[in-house]
């Protein structure tokens, strides 16, 4: 889905992590171990960075991703040793016309690669002593945020994404930029904090939006304003800006965004309501500028953004979920690939999707950007980024062998794992169940997680080189199972934004599924066979003998049946189109989903005739065994579904998601 995209880019580029509903994705990066390991010498002599090769390099590749994957096209910026080394756009910034991207010119939207100036705001703020990254975030807002376990929430929690909130994409997109009200949204779209306050990463949007609004209020510049006066133009980045709509100077230098580069229709301007998070619009060789300031810990041609103690602070605190995973720093997370550490983030909208990586020590940083979604089956950015890393920085993983303990301890992870960053409180609970990731072993402990798959659209499979600790059999990447302090069965995958929980098995999706198929299955059946069976009673002149009460009782079961079928069919035609793009996720959409839940509400309650009904069936002597099973199986239906759609949260008329 177009909007699981959207979620996922905003969602820093982490959510390139996770493929549909937050499982790992083809194009991640998703990283190997961070604890020190000899290195062995690389198969072949490294290529030399060097503009002429790079140019080389990539004229062979983003034009190739381009016909392939059916994008429009992309934009390029290198930088080592302090210095810009290329920058280059490819394909069109405008299909109809065939207007090229040219790299220091046209805009591309960088997604939640904006957060990296979001941060980098705060680290401003905490230098001049002006905020606190472990003070209560409530010093510096105006407005309550609920504390259901007793803790504060901090800056730091929001920089690592640990704020403890479930995911909330209501209004994060806006159909028009004149309504986009940074404070209004984040006093009406407070999500419910479903984990302690650090105690569990679960990448948030609205985490980074606030520390935003914080920025604003502590400095009294408008956030949009302040990123431009305190970062961009002391970076000399003239040709980028977080403002919506963009200002007039640059609308015209403003690549379209398509959902395919063969389609010519171009998709709107896409507002951002959480703008801190992911409004930033910027050339490739603004981006450049940014790199630039970063490696050299906050400084550019004499400009200072950061001092050099905050800037590595802000780059070198490691907060760790596992000693063999990469670790999050402020703001940035880390990556580690081919033998460096790298820190980086990533973003997307609808139609752009970026990526922004920095290997501290080799001094290079990495830039691209897509202005289109392309086919979906395939990872053009992770496929471009690998293969950059392999020809300049190549790489041979250390020989460790599968253990011996690979069979027995499979058998202690495989189940179903639910994704941290996810819906809790709302409909969108469902997204969260259909996004499950499945462990599965083959008989020589080989395991298997069926959400995240390869670039080849194929599942990875991993095996057990430490207790517990995993390796992608053709791959660098791991994952680790470990318990938490409750003793359920955690999947840490290689970015540290979101974990895996093992989910029981009366919560798992096959039982959901199982459970809400089944009772829909079992009341369609009801409904269509019904005329049949009048008919043929008719036919054969066989009534039942039923009292009225029992008639009454047995057609309010068949309309508590149709009630549950109408209520879903409804509900799916309502929500499935507005899923299609973040900007109809508003409150114009309450209004047509009410009405299917009422209908919903009148058939979970209605479940009681049914129950009526199948108790009077096995107490009345006209009706056959067979006939007192049918009723008692259809009232388990109504029972079923009730349960489903009460416990998916999909009849709660709050509607805050």
């Amino acid at each position: 889905m177009i909007f699981v995209k959207f979620w996922r880019g905003l969602s820093a580029g982490a959510l390139s992590l996770f493929c549909a509903l937050t499982a790992v994705a083809a194009d991640a990066p998703v990283p190997t171990s961070t604890a020190p390991a000899a290195v062995p010498a690389p198969q072949q002599p490294p290529h030399e960075l060097t503009a002429n090769d790079v140019e080389a390099f990539l004229d062979g590749l983003i034009p190739l991703q381009i016909g392939m994957d059916d994008i429009a096209g992309a934009t390029v910026s290198i930088v080592k040793d302090g210095k810009l080394l290329f920058t280059k756009g490819y394909g069109f910034a405008d299909m109809k016309t065939r207007k090229p991207v040219v790299a220091d010119k046209t805009l591309f939207r960088v997604g939640s690669i904006t957060k990296l100036f979001t941060w980098t705001a705060v680290m401003q703020l905490v230098e001049q002593g002006k905020v606190d990254l472990d003070a209560d975030v409530a010093t510096y807002i105006d407005f309550d945020l609920p504390k259901p376990f007793g803790k504060p929430i901090t800056l730091r929690n929001l920089m690592t994404h640990r704020p403890g909130w479930e995911d909330v994409y209501k209004e994060l997109g806006a159909k028009d930029a004149k309504t986009i009200n940074l404070e209004a949204y984040l006093k009406e779209h407070v999500p419910a904090q479903i984990f302690a306050p650090g105690a569990v990463p679960a990448y948030s949007n609205y985490g980074a939006a606030l520390a935003g609004y914080i920025v604003q209020r502590v400095s009294g510049e408008a956030f949009d304003q302040y990123v431009e006066d305190h970062i961009l133009k002391p970076l000399g980045m003239t040709h980028s800006t977080l403002r919506q709509p963009l200002p007039d100077a640059l609308k015209s230098d403003m690549s379209n965004g398509y959902t395919l580069g063969s389609a010519d229709k171009a998709s709107a301007f896409e507002n951002v309501n959480a703008y801190p998070a992911g409004s930033m619009s910027a050339t490739a060789s603004d981006m450049a500028r940014f790199m630039i300031a970063q490696l050299n810990d906050g400084e550019l041609d004499g400009a200072r953004i950061l001092k050099t103690e905050t800037a590595q602070e802000m780059h070198n605190t490691r907060l760790e979920v596992d000693s063999h995973l990469p670790a999050m720093a402020l703001g940035f997370y880390e990556e580690t690939r081919n033998g460096h550490r790298i820190i980086g983030h990533g973003g997307d909208t609808v139609v752009f999707h970026s990526d922004l990586h920095l290997i501290p020590d080799q001094h290079v940083g990495f830039f691209v950007s897509y202005n289109s979604a392309g086919r979906g089956d395939s990872a053009p950015r992770g496929a471009l980024w690998r293969a950059f890393l392999d020809r300049y920085f190549p790489y041979t993983q250390p020989d460790q062998p599968t253990l011996a303990t690979a069979k027995d301890d499979a058998q202690k992870v495989i189940g179903t794992y639910r994704s941290s960053r996810r819906g809790e409180t709302s409909w969108t609970r469902l997204l969260g169940v259909l996004g499950e990731a499945t462990v599965s072993a083959d008989s020589d402990g080989i395991l298997t997680v069926d959400a995240f798959k390869d670039i080849n659209g194929q599942p990875r499979k991993w095996r057990e080189v430490e207790p517990f600790v995993y390796r992608n059999v053709v791959g660098q990447e791991r994952i680790v199972f470990k318990p938490d302090a409750s003793g359920t069965m955690n999947l840490f995958i290689g970015v540290p934004i979101a974990l895996f929980q093992r989910v029981g098995p009366l919560d798992s999706q096959w039982t959901i599924a199982t459970v809400a198929g089944g009772s829909l299955l079992i009341m369609a059946l009801t409904l269509l066979l019904w005329p049949a069976a009048v008919a043929a009673r008719w036919h054969y002149g066989a009534g039942l003998p039923l009292s009225g009460f029992e008639r009454l009782l047995r057609f309010g079961t068949y309309a508590v049946c149709a009630a549950d079928i109408a209520f879903l069919i409804g509900f799916l035609f309502v929500v499935l189109p507005a899923l299609q793009t973040i900007f109809d996720l508003d409150r114009t959409l309450d209004a047509k989903i009410h009405p299917w839940q009422y209908v919903g509400i009148a058939g979970s309650i209605g479940a009681l005739i049914a129950v009526v009904n199948a108790l009077v069936a096995w107490r009345s002597e006209n009706r056959s065994f067979f006939g007192r099973v049918k009723e008692t199986v259809i009232a388990l239906a109504c029972v079923g579904f009730a349960w489903f759609a009460w416990s998916m949260h999909l009849l709660d008329l709050g509607l805050r998601y």
